[in-house]
């Protein structure tokens, strides 16, 4: 970027702001000059002879004006500059001195050493699913992503020209995953005093609109799939055999595939599936009788605590992916990922008027919010359900007469107990 169009940035965040840069006085013999704006009390535009403009906010702190530096126009619009003052002005009210701030964390390290720190200090922590996915990310998209800066110094702006990057280079979901990891940084960064509170520049950050996929089995589709993953589950070929259980009870329970991948004897209660280490903890899978005699019927060694193992590779089978795609390819399918065995389960769940904190329930969502995202229903379900409750109104202006309501299904579960006592 050369200096005409740093100028030219400069301009536009001057006018996002109400302010026309014509009408600042010449900078001749004056190191620097600032004007106010009524938006904000406090809040103004140090303009300085060498052109560069910056953001500052002053308040009153134990009989003094304290004065901070915001941050540079050429980065900051109006609501950035804006909330940034309104936080720092707060802090003043309540008897947190800015400046003190400053000078605390004037010693913040550079980016790529505060990364260095997070990770040695937090990764123990981690599971290992997790350890693996952000240090991909980290070695992606934020190993050198802001070079000579410090962790205090980024702004709002950087992040959002950092986010065109990440999602230019690795794609909208990248980038959405990317970013939460950048927001929980610097909150960390907050904690441990190298950024003053509540200035994380991430929270603002909007994410890239995400694809729904919204791929689930219809009751034919399950027979025809049904009929290979029996034939294949009592074959000879063991690994298929193993492959195909597992599928089986992927529909059955409505589990994410590594809970399933996962599963070990003890993990096995009855007619319970007691999950230690979860997506979300600690939780239990209830089994039907179909799903119990599935896992009674696979062979148990000696010393393997695992139900499927590869005795090919003598390893735990960690993916069922390419079995899955020929499983598709002998039905006439394609496309469908083995998470939709999960959102089959959700789908079908619900159309079965199943209400939605039971199915959460059964998938161990520790929010309401995520089992909203498998509550839709197919077009044809939909329709069918529109045209009965206009069947039913259309009979009532008619003739008067109320219809005959099937009993409608309560779950008196409150959400935030979560697991039921046992």
């Amino acid at each position: 970027m050369n200096a005409l169009s740093l100028k030219a940035v400069v301009a536009g965040a001057l006018a996002d702001v109400g302010v026309d840069e014509t009408t600042f006085p010449p900078t001749r013999g004056r190191p620097r000059d600032t004007v106010w704006f009524t938006m904000e009390s406090g809040f103004g535009l140090r303009r300085y002879a060498s052109g560069r403009n910056v953001y500052i906010v002053q308040s009153r702190m134990n009989g003094r004006v304290r004065t901070v530096t915001i941050g540079p126009a050429s980065v900051l619009t109006q609501a950035m500059a804006a909330s940034v003052a309104k936080r720092v002005i707060a802090h003043a009210l309540v008897g947190n001195d800015p400046a003190e701030d400053r000078k605390r964390i004037r010693n913040a390290p550079a980016f790529d050493d505060f990364v260095k720190e997070y990770w040695e200090k937090c990764e123990s922590s981690w599971k290992p699913s997790t350890r693996r996915s952000w240090g991909h990310y980290r070695r992606m998209l934020i190993d050198g992503a802001f070079p000579d800066r410090y962790i205090d110094d980024i702004m709002p702006g950087d992040i959002a020209r950092w986010f065109a990057r990440a999602t230019d280079s690795s794609g909208p979901g990248g980038a959405n995953a990317c970013v939460d990891i950048l927001r929980t940084m610097f909150n960390k960064a907050e904690q441990w005093g190298y950024r003053i509170e509540n200035t994380n520049p991430c929270t603002g950050q909007r994410k890239n609109r995400a694809r729904r996929f919204e791929r689930y089995l219809t009751p034919e589709q399950m027979a025809d799939v049904g009929k290979v993953l029996i034939a294949d589950r009592d074959g000879a070929d063991r690994l298929k055999s193993s492959c195909a259980t597992a599928m089986l009870l992927l529909l059955l329970t409505g589990c994410r595939h590594s809970e399933i991948l996962n599963l070990k004897w003890p993990d096995i209660n009855g007619q319970r599936i007691r999950l230690s280490d979860a997506k979300k903890g600690r939780r239990t899978v209830w089994l039907g009788s179909e799903a119990r005699a599935m896992i009674d019927a696979i062979p148990r060694h000696n010393k393997i605590d695992c139900l499927f193992w590869n005795y090919s590779y003598r390893r735990q089978i960690k993916c069922v992916g390419s079995y899955w795609k020929t499983v598709q390819a002998r039905v006439g399918l394609s496309g469908l990922r083995v998470h939709d065995t999960r959102h089959t389960f959700a789908s079908h769940a619900v159309q079965r008027a199943e209400t939605i904190p039971m199915v959460g329930r059964l998938l161990g969502h520790a929010k309401i919010s995520s089992t909203l995202r498998y509550a839709h229903l197919d077009d044809a379900h939909a329709l069918a359900a529109s045209q009965q409750i206009a069947d039913a109104i259309e009979k009532m202006m008619d003739s008067g007469e109320a219809p005959d309501y099937p009993t409608a299904k309560y779950d008196a579960l409150d959400w935030s107990h979560g697991q039921p006592a046992e």
